[in-house]
């Protein structure tokens, strides 16, 4: 067995899959571009930006309302869900679906799909997850309490140059560039 460049070992039967070179990259400006236009046709078709916190909140809406109905009803957040109907009737959803299938068809294409948890060499594969778990946690608190995800925030109030929303990305950057160094062993 080989080391990666990840720190895990190469197992030949399961990543036989992926012989082949990884294709290149997109153009970034390209794809920000396509990004900003894709945007532009949500605000045209739907009369609202791009945002994926809505989906979840569906979904947890719609469970919350099995169980207990009326604490959904009382709840003004789950409320404006619960009163929408099944999270089917949630645009966002199906934005949440197909973002998932669009990475797993570009990581096929790109022949980058693969099973793997990237890591540095001084992380194991469970303290990885586990810290990947507990951001994820923080992240989707913080997209709650905030109103809104980074797409929300960072794509669609930005776009609108939204004040609070150039806060956030600016507040985003900063805490990023200042944990950096912190956490710089963990991967190199």
């Amino acid at each position: 067995m080989t080391q990666t460049l990840t720190g895990g070992t190469l197992h030949p039967d399961r990543d036989a899959i992926v012989r082949a070179a990884p294709r290149p990259y997109w153009n970034p400006y390209l794809i920000g571009t396509l990004l900003g236009l894709v945007l532009l046709a949500t605000y045209l078709v739907t009369g609202r930006g791009l945002g994926a916190t809505a989906g979840f909140a569906a979904v947890a809406s719609w469970i919350a309302g099995l169980f207990s109905p009326e604490h959904v009803a009382a709840n003004p957040v789950h409320a404006k869900y619960w009163n929408e109907g099944a999270p089917l009737a949630s645009w966002t959803l199906f934005l949440l679906i197909g973002a998932f299938f669009g990475a797993l068809v570009s990581g096929f294409l790109g022949h980058r799909l693969r099973f793997a948890v990237e890591r540095g060499p001084q992380v194991t594969d469970g303290q990885r997850l586990e810290l990947a778990f507990v951001g994820g946690f923080i992240a989707a608190y913080g997209a709650k309490i905030a109103k809104g995800c980074t797409s929300g925030q960072a794509l669609t109030g930005g776009s609108m140059l939204n004040v609070g929303s150039l806060v956030f990305m600016l507040a985003v950057f900063v805490a990023a560039y200042g944990l950096a160094y912190l956490v710089r062993k963990e991967w190199l």
